[in-house]
């Protein structure tokens, strides 16, 4: 079974976030979806919360792929966390130039670590490219319209923490 992990720290998942997880799904029977714990980003929803969100966002994209999706929270190295998983492949998404210098940077680190598990690059749809989380949260929290970035559910959820 060929497993991917695609982690991040979700706070909120975007379309964005939705957009790379279809496309990873195709390429693996399991797909995990890191759930970053990172309490250094201090993020606006909980663990909790956040995979909850995953879930039900995902649980559509199962139906559709027949790819297994579901949500892990990890807080230890990405590397050690795609070995528990069993991951033989890491997902990363990327928007831009910046995201690949630092992508490009941790693919070495993880194959020092771990040379037996791949990285694989997807780029966001054009449309999906300048959505980023906290980006989304400021336009959140300056009552501006996210409908274009996150589904519905999570818009509401933003809405419901910010008011």
């Amino acid at each position: 079974m060929r497993v991917g992990l695609y982690p991040g720290t979700f706070d909120p998942i975007t379309l964005g976030h939705i957009d790379i997880i279809r496309r990873a799904a195709a390429l693996v029977d399991k797909l995990v979806i890191g759930v970053a714990i990172n309490r250094d980003k201090g993020p606006l929803f909980s663990l909790e919360e956040r995979v909850a969100m995953i879930e039900a966002e995902c649980a559509h994209l199962t139906e559709q792929t027949g790819t297994e999706i579901v949500a892990h929270p990890f807080e230890n190295l990405l590397i050690d966390c795609a070995r528990d998983v069993g991951a033989q492949i890491i997902v990363r998404g990327l928007r831009a130039v910046a995201d690949f210098e630092y992508e490009f940077q941790m693919v070495g680190m993880n194959r020092a670590l771990d040379d037996s598990i791949e990285t694989v690059f997807l780029m966001a749809e054009a449309r999906h490219q300048a959505i980023a989380s906290k980006l989304v949260k400021e336009i959140a929290r300056l009552d501006g319209d996210v409908s274009k970035f996150v589904t519905p559910a999570v818009k509401a959820a933003l809405t419901e923490r910010l008011s």
